[in-house]
């Protein structure tokens, strides 16, 4: 947020659209008290400021048939450029890992992977290690999902 500051009514903006992003905008303006207008040049100003970067939709990953959800940590010993880009492509190719961080602490990157089940789970994790040398890949498996996509904080 380099060019403003968001303020309250942009906020109540930002929540209602973490909510629910299929609220129309009339919706949105009712339930943060403006009117269309304006809150048409709000959502406006946040998307071209790159605050709203997109919109998405919360699938039940049960009903799916995605019920293992699974967090990976990984050490590697490589650190250049030239390996990171690699590692980097390889691991956006894979598309049962929805989220991706390098992290600081004993471990390198910290992957959150959703599949099917174990066998799905292990034919991620084969594909993971093929392309690029890893120190070591550390799995959790998740019991229950307590709060999963929470809406930011604002």
């Amino acid at each position: 947020m380099k060019g403003r500051k968001i303020d309250q009514t942009d906020a109540k903006i930002l929540l209602e659209l973490q909510r629910d992003a299929g609220l129309s905008q009339r919706d949105i303006a009712e339930r943060v008290g403006l009117s269309q207008n304006a809150c048409w040049r709000r959502l406006r100003l946040l998307e071209e400021d790159g605050i709203i970067t997109g919109r998405t939709l919360r699938l039940n990953r049960d009903k799916l048939g995605l019920g293992l959800v699974v967090f990976v940590m990984i050490k590697t010993r490589h650190h250049s450029a030239n390996w990171l880009q690699t590692f980097r492509a390889h691991v956006s190719s894979i598309p049962d890992i929805i989220d991706f961080f390098r992290i600081g602490g004993d471990y390198d990157y910290l992957l959150k992977i959703v599949t099917a089940d174990m066998a799905s789970y292990d034919a991620v994790y084969q594909r993971l290690i093929q392309k690029v040398e890893l120190e070591s890949v550390t799995s959790y498996f998740a019991m229950e999902a307590i709060e999963e996509q929470r809406p930011l904080p604002l």
